[in-house]
């Protein structure tokens, strides 16, 4: 029993190692903070308020208790072999197993270091050049990231599209809910090329189209990321659509700018100007947010203007499906000859390759 018991020292360094990482302690003071505030009698008052929460609370739960788990079983295991009882030997074994088992897998959160990798995300897929052809490959986009959440049973909501004339999305923006969202789709950030015979060509010609993929991480609530009201115009018009109620009779829309960094969002899919507003604000603080970590800002007032011309270059990815097939991630050297694979939502491989190239470089 000696080997095991010197495997549950070890295992209970790295997990108590682990714990110090992610600053467990600060978990769990958030977490009992937020239930505290949840038995209040007026909790429900604010029906919206208190369903965040009771969200921030399941997420904390999720992510504080399989850590507090390990840590339980790895001390009791450790002790229990240090008493030498050789009538729980077998039944020791299974349980160091399953705790090495255990941590294994909890030690993926370990790659989630960044400031916002636990928060959800949103995503903005813009059309570049290409035409129609550009605006089909953001529509293949848009679906290649629909089922890659689907696969991981996340939730995605749409927040405000864009279609193109022909064919396609010229831009659709998407609120992705699900655990470390930002920090697993945060690689995806940057200009995506496809390389393919276009359908929408007469002598179906090779064609090269770009689109631009934003992730962002969800800031929703306003003390994490605070804008000065001075800094922002607000201007309502009316929402224009495809028809049916509510459109085209009330001034719901709303478009919000940043005047220092020029940055602007314009939301109509909610009925209410008072949601669009809520909605345009949290997509322009996740911009802003996104904006801050690439210029290494420490304030907001220090940001200059997004460079799109230069984000224009940023190509981080090819998708070749002619003549060969091969998707080949530009700043990972990862590539993999199985192009309608990714397309279907298989991103774990270029995922995984991302953050193991990060923690290289960091």
């Amino acid at each position: 029993m000696q080997d095991e018991a010197r495997r549950a020292d070890k295992l209970q360094t790295e997990v108590a190692q682990a714990l110090k990482q992610l600053k467990i302690n600060d978990l769990k003071q958030q977490l009992q903070k937020l239930q505290a505030a949840s038995q209040k009698p007026d909790f429900w008052e604010d029906s919206s308020a208190a369903q965040e929460t009771m969200k921030q609370i399941a997420k904390l739960e999720g992510r504080v208790q399989p850590w507090l788990a390990i840590e339980k079983l790895t001390a009791e295991v450790s002790e229990l072999l240090k008493l030498g009882d050789d009538s729980l030997g077998g039944e020791l074994k299974e349980q160091l197993a399953k705790a090495e088992k255990d941590f294994a897998s909890l030690k993926e959160e370990l790659k989630f270091n960044g400031p916002f990798d636990d928060h959800d995300a949103i995503i903005s897929l813009h059309a570049g050049a290409g035409g129609t052809d550009a605006q089909d490959w953001t529509q293949i986009l848009f679906r290649m990231y629909s089922r890659y959440c689907e696969n991981n049973r996340w939730d995605v909501k749409i927040v405000e599209e864009s279609t193109g004339e022909e064919a396609g999305l010229k831009s659709v923006t998407l609120e992705i809910s699900g655990s470390f969202a930002y920090g697993k789709l945060k690689g995806e950030h940057g200009v995506h090329r496809l390389v393919r015979l276009s359908p929408f060509n007469a002598d179906n010609l090779r064609q090269t189209s770009f689109a631009k993929v934003e992730v962002m991480p969800k800031i929703s609530k306003p003390d994490e990321l605070q804008i000065d009201e001075k800094d922002l115009k607000i201007d309502v018009y009316r929402s224009g659509g495809h028809g049916g109620q509510s459109v085209n009779t009330t001034d719901s829309a709303v478009r919000v700018t940043h005047i220092p960094t020029g940055i602007t969002v314009a939301i109509q899919n909610e009925r209410s100007q008072l949601q669009n507003k809520e909605t345009a604000l949290t997509v322009l603080r996740s911009r802003l947010a996104q904006l801050q970590m690439e210029q290494h800002a420490k304030k907001l007032n220090q940001l200059k203007g997004p460079n799109q011309s230069a984000e224009w270059g940023n190509q981080i990815r090819s998708y070749v499906l002619h003549p060969y097939k091969q998707v080949k991630d530009l700043r990972t050297k990862y590539e993999t000859s199985d192009p309608d694979k990714v397309l279907d939502g298989g991103l774990e491989p270029l995922i995984d390759a991302y953050l193991e190239h990060s923690l290289g470089n960091s």
